[in-house]
């Protein structure tokens, strides 16, 4: 009789199905191990317990070397619940985002309202609103962009079908090849311009006009948004600073739970200081992060970047 393949944790087994199903091009191993904090071994194991159990798991065919499993035409909708409180996340994110993730956040708020609005299992969204006016959500004072939904919607079109598009941008018509997004105090789209090499470059969305999806499709070459969004400091490239920063004890709290870099690693002092270090380029987003900190935060490394964030604080006090 042959073995079938077992895995004890039941909750994992669950929670796999739903991480497959929300991955467009499926997971792979390393993606199961990295989330799971298992070995590659049980990694296998627990896959393969998925596969036993629901034969609408593929192999799902993508333009890297790496194996990916997921779901191409299924759904576990019943597998996944939302809470009063889940909704108010969702809310109070949908409050302090940019004009296009508030956008966003609202047509998947009515959709989790529509999946669950079933006579026993209906979401108690006055319970949700409750909540939020507890927690007294405010809306915080950034730039708002106006983006076209129509012009998101076709660019993320062409990055899952690796399609390239045509765009107006700074008064320029333009043949790209949209690799992904990041979203920031402005989004910017990642994409090569052929006529321009095989770089990436940075295009801010919101100066994208007259954008058509091609039938032309293009490599990525295995670009990974990840970790190119790795290498700097927000969106913004250039020389490779290994960065040392160190902070007072009276904000040790809130720069322990504050995100600098994906990079970053953090150490509390004997004196109840910290000192954070992240590699990454991007000076001047660096400098003007760190600038909110005041006094509270001092350079330790690199040289140069200490003369730079001194010079911009020089500067800022000729003009008070």
């Amino acid at each position: 009789m042959e073995d079938k393949p077992r895995y004890s944790r039941v909750s994992d087994i669950i929670d796999l199905i739903i991480f497959m199903l929300s991955k467009i091009n499926g997971v792979t191993l390393a993606e199961i191990q990295a989330r799971f904090n298992v070995s590659r071994r049980t990694a296998e194991r627990m896959r393969d317990s998925v596969l036993s159990i629901l034969p609408q798991v593929d192999e799902i065919e993508t333009n890297g070397r790496t194996k990916h499993w997921g779901f191409s035409n299924f759904t576990l909708s019943e597998l996944v619940s939302f809470s009063p409180n889940d909704l108010a996340i969702l809310e109070k994110i949908k409050v302090n985002s940019d004009k296009l993730t508030e956008t966003e956040l609202n047509e998947v708020i009515t959709k989790i309202r529509a999946l669950m609005n079933k006579p026993s299992r209906r979401l108690d969204t006055e319970r949700a609103e409750l909540i939020l006016q507890s927690e007294g959500c405010a809306v915080k004072q950034t730039q708002n962009y106006k983006i076209d939904l129509n012009v998101v919607s076709l660019v993320r079109q062409a990055i899952k079908e690796n399609k390239k598009i045509s765009a107006k941008y700074n008064e320029k018509e333009r043949v790209l090849e949209p690799l992904g997004l990041i979203l920031g105090e402005k989004t910017h789209l990642i994409a090569r311009e052929k006529a321009k090499g095989d770089s990436e470059y940075n295009y801010v969305l919101h100066k994208l006009q007259e954008v058509k999806v091609l039938n032309e499709k293009f490599d990525p070459k295995g670009f990974d948004i990840q970790e190119y969004s790795k290498k700097s400091f927000g969106v913004y490239f250039g020389e490779v600073y290994n960065v040392k920063l160190k902070f007072i004890k009276e904000a040790a709290e809130d720069v322990l739970n504050y995100n600098f870099h994906p990079t970053q690693k953090m150490k509390v002092q004997e004196d109840g200081s910290v000192i954070v270090t992240f590699k990454a380029s991007g000076d001047k987003h660096i400098i003007w992060n760190l600038f909110k900190w005041g006094w509270a935060v001092d350079v330790l490394a690199p040289k140069s970047l200490k003369v730079k964030y001194k010079n911009y604080i020089d500067e800022i006090r000729k003009k008070i």
